[in-house]
């Protein structure tokens, strides 16, 4: 078994605060990026570079067997601007970012770390990927290039998460996000009494939008979280939009819902008002069988370390190799709370078992993964 040394656990709380400090919100993930890079240099990984879209890419060689990919998300959900206050104890690290997903930068690191120290060579190459565009309106871009980069030879992709440590992501939750901009002339709330309002038009929208009754199976979810429009209160609005977050657990549940929520947007369209729907976001769904060689392995592992493990499904990078039928798991690396808040928290303890989770399946991977395929 791959030793995992003391002094790492030291290594991967002191990079997880460090990584914290690096604001790297989504589409300005540079200058956390740079330190990734420039950390892996110094690890000594046998080829360390930047791509075009900002992903950061360390490759520890093996034979020639197909490469193994082990990947974690740069970005975070908090602005430039913010504040990101830090907390570190015996017990637990908290701030924002902290585990989602600082932790999984770190543990990537601490994995590079752990390969070069010991200096074991595997059947095929070890990349180590830290991407851009996980979060929001990312669209997972980075994740697309990595995958379009590697194609489907590949044994595996391994996503790291900081949280969920016992879950097995196997499935690929469907994500569809629109931006629905209703137009109107508008004009004034006393002299044009009477003359459609592009609130009131949206509103009605979303009124009927959230009367539809949604599937359990496969289960899907709609959510409205952002309206604008308007000029003044004394002013019939001339346009305003939504944004809708749509999501269902196979794509052509997902596909049902975009098209029972574009009926009703375009069933409100009549002369002096007009409805676009705008698609601003796209995360396809995928799965693999819960029998797959590369599920079973990673709750054999979770076993061996008596870890209580679950499958899960999930909307992250892994549903862009898992859209493609390529072999992925995302697995959580400790237990903690409040992500996306200024009181994100991770407990320091468990993080031992994420790192020799993911270890267990580096080392067992060509021999235990059989088909790469779903």
């Amino acid at each position: 078994m791959i030793p995992l040394p003391a002094e790492l656990l030291d290594y991967i709380v002191e990079q997880t605060a460090r990584i914290q400090q690096i604001p790297a919100p989504t589409f300005h993930e540079e200058r956390r990026a740079v330190y990734i890079r420039d950390e892996m240099l110094r690890i000594g990984l046998d080829e360390v570079f930047l791509d075009e879209q900002g992903n950061v890419f360390g490759r520890w060689r093996g034979g020639d067997a197909e490469p193994f990919i082990l990947s974690a998300h740069l970005d975070s959900v908090h602005p430039l601007d913010k504040s990101l206050p830090l907390e570190v104890t015996t017990g637990k690290i908290t701030g924002p970012g902290s585990a989602d997903n600082a932790l999984g930068l770190a543990a990537l690191l601490t994995i590079g770390k752990c390969l070069v120290q010991h200096g074991q060579r595997f059947d095929g190459d070890i990349w180590l990927v830290a991407d851009v565009c996980e979060e929001g309106l990312g669209n997972l871009a980075g994740m697309r290039t990595v995958v379009d980069r590697f194609g489907e030879a590949v044994q595996a992709y391994v996503i790291l998460e900081g949280l969920g440590l016992g879950q097995v992501c196997h499935r690929g939750l469907g994500v569809a996000r629109y931006r629905i901009t209703a137009h109107c002339q508008g004009g004034h709330a006393w002299v044009n009494q009477g003359e459609p309002s592009a609130i009131h038009e949206l509103a009605a929208v979303i009124h009927t939008m959230a009367e539809i009754i949604l599937p359990q199976k496969p289960r899907s979810s709609l959510n409205v979280g952002i309206v604008q429009g308007g000029t003044s209160i004394n002013t019939i609005a001339a346009s305003a939009f939504c944004e809708v977050d749509l999501r269902s657990e196979d794509q052509a549940g997902l596909e049902r819902l975009v098209q029972r929520v574009r009926r009703i947007v375009m069933g409100r369209e009549r002369k002096g008002v007009h409805f676009e729907m705008d698609l601003i976001g796209i995360r396809p769904a995928g799965s693999i069988r819960p029998s797959h060689p590369l599920v079973k392995l990673a709750l054999e592992c979770l076993a061996e370390l008596h870890v209580p493990a679950v499958l899960e499904i999930g909307s992250t990078d892994a549903n862009i190799p898992l859209s493609r039928g390529i072999a992925t798991v995302c697995l959580g690396l400790t237990r903690g709370g409040a992500p996306h808040t200024d009181s994100e928290y991770l407990e320091i303890p468990p993080i031992r078992l994420g790192l020799q989770q993911v270890l267990m399946v580096i080392e067992r991977i060509w021999y235990k993964n059989g088909s790469r395929r779903s």
